[in-house]
């Protein structure tokens, strides 16, 4: 299949968003070169921070289905301070409101963020979501980049607020605060919750229909808001939409004793495999029922294999390892040399290799050059940064009329770098009983997960998995919806895959709203 410059895009687009995360979780308790341990009485050593500019609100229309649109763009930040009234952080963020009589509050909100930890919302901004998204002229996505009218904007049907949280975009710690007060699972949820409150608060939509979109780290964080905001703030959502779902680390985490991760990537790699033709005829002639056959294998089977450990005899082992090979295209004997496990880097690298040639951790239909890889050196990781930042930096300045001279911090590892990951010492970060409870308050609660078949690092049966054992009675499960792309990681980097996310969240909304 010929390749088109969308799944350029998509390569790029996934990389860089969860690529902190999935790094910083596995690397957890390391010391940086530039992070010397401190002193207990040592106070943190923090910069000065500039004030931030003032809020810049602008007027733009947009032709959607034939319907012309009329919006207010607001370009601004809100401060944020503890309980005594200190001072903590300003989060920048950019709100869409469609221009409406009278006042909002049958208008949907919704209030969107990205993961990594560390990335700001501008992928999901001008990559899915906004009025405007990135064009791309050319397969060498060479400058002079350009935006244009985003007709698949999900405008037509809630006001959009794109948040980034300290440590991103243009949102920074106040003076004399050490920024580690945000970089933390828990406080994470505090302060975003926090800035939802204060949003609600000064644009008076406490009683507007309300909606949280997170993709990657940020389907982490808003399943954490979702038991937060109903606990702490009094807040009921309406609904969740989940974009490549990371709810529960255990599930994809590749680490020592965790057998589960193999298991649930498998049909991924099928998929891959599928892909580049290097499965079997019979395997090969029908995708759909190759993915029931593996998913069933996965979890009746495989599952169990890997559970028996050294238990299995010498013709179960090579049984289970010739089964494996069939459905992943792997070598065998590669296969028994990992005792029975394959994971993600191990597969990207094996898949193509007669090729001298590696498949990308979030788009497995992209082939980079073959070598030894960490997360950050995917096949899909630089290319989408240059064209995102161009376009972003202009259009912050030209079309918002937002001034500022500071850098605009796409995908900081500084932040990455400095998160902590609380409890996940004793074992996996997991926000998905936080949601499970939420809805169980909340049985009105709407919950819209998607995933991509190609996507390695988040895989579709990963999330299938985790809602699966939510615990959730058969009413409640009926409040979750669940659809799949052929594409990865940030699937609406794929025209395809944009029209049709467009269109199930626009159904997903509507129904919600009954």
């Amino acid at each position: 299949m010929k390749k088109s410059v969308s799944d350029v895009l998509v390569l790029l687009l996934t990389a860089a968003v969860f690529a902190a995360a999935q790094f910083l979780y596995l690397n957890q308790g390391c010391t940086y070169a530039d992070e010397a341990p401190k002193k207990k009485d040592e106070a943190p050593k923090v910069t000065a921070k500039e004030t931030p500019k003032k809020d810049s609100v602008t007027r733009h229309s947009i032709r959607v289905n034939g319907r012309m649109i009329n919006y207010t763009a607001t370009a601004g930040s809100i401060p944020l301070k503890d309980d005594t009234g200190k001072m903590k952080g300003y989060v920048f963020y950019t709100a869409y409101t469609k221009d409406v009589p009278g006042d909002k509050t049958d208008r949907a909100l919704a209030f969107v963020f990205n993961g990594g930890p560390g990335a700001a919302s501008v992928w999901l901004h001008l990559g899915c979501l906004g009025p405007k998204r990135v064009l791309l002229s050319g397969a060498s996505l060479a400058a002079p980049y350009r935006w244009v009218d985003n007709e698949y904007t999900w405008l037509d049907a809630t006001d959009l607020v794109f948040i980034d949280p300290v440590g991103t975009g243009f949102s920074e710690h106040a003076e004399g605060v050490d920024p580690k007060e945000f970089y933390d699972v828990d406080d994470d949820i505090k302060w975003n919750a926090e800035f939802i409150r204060l949003y609600c608060t000064r644009n008076g939509r406490w009683l507007s229909p309300k909606f949280l979109v997170g993709e990657s780290y940020g389907t982490t964080r808003a399943a954490g808001l979702s038991g937060y905001l109903q606990g702490r703030t009094a807040l009921n959502l309406n609904g969740i939409i989940l974009i490549s779902t990371a709810l529960d680390f255990q599930t994809f985490s590749f680490s020592t004793g965790n057998d589960l991760p193999y298991v649930l990537s498998l049909p991924a790699y099928t998929e891959a495999a599928l892909y580049h033709k290097r499965l079997a005829p019979a395997l090969q002639a029908n995708r759909a029922e190759t993915r029931t056959e593996v998913e069933r294998f996965a979890l009746l089977d495989y599952l169990v294999i890997l559970a028996r450990g050294s238990g299995l005899s010498e013709g179960e082992r090579n049984a289970a390892a010739e089964r494996l090979a069939r459905y992943t295209g792997i070598d065998k004997t590669s296969i028994r040399n990992s005792d029975l496990r394959i994971n993600r880097g191990d597969f990207m690298r094996e898949l193509l290799r007669k090729e001298n040639k590696r498949v990308g951790g979030y788009d497995s239909r992209v082939v980079g050059d073959y070598r030894p890889t960490n997360f950050f050196e995917d096949p899909s990781i630089f290319l989408l940064v240059g064209p995102l930042a161009a376009v972003w930096n202009q259009y912050v300045r030209t079309e918002l009329e937002y001034e500022s001279d500071r850098p605009y911090e796409i995908l900081s590892e500084k932040t990455s770098n400095s998160w902590k990951w609380g409890t996940s010492g004793q074992g996996f970060v997991n926000t998905a009983s936080t949601l499970s409870r939420a809805m169980k308050e909340n049985r009105s609660l709407k919950v819209f997960v998607a995933s991509g078949y190609y996507d390695l690092t988040t895989p579709y049966f990963a999330a299938k998995y985790v809602i699966d054992h939510m615990g959730l009675d058969q009413g409640l499960l009926a409040n979750i919806t669940m659809e799949y792309y052929d594409a990865g990681h940030m699937m609406y980097t794929d025209m395809d895959s944009l029209k049709k996310l467009h269109a199930d969240v626009l159904k997903f909304l509507k129904e919600t709203l009954k």
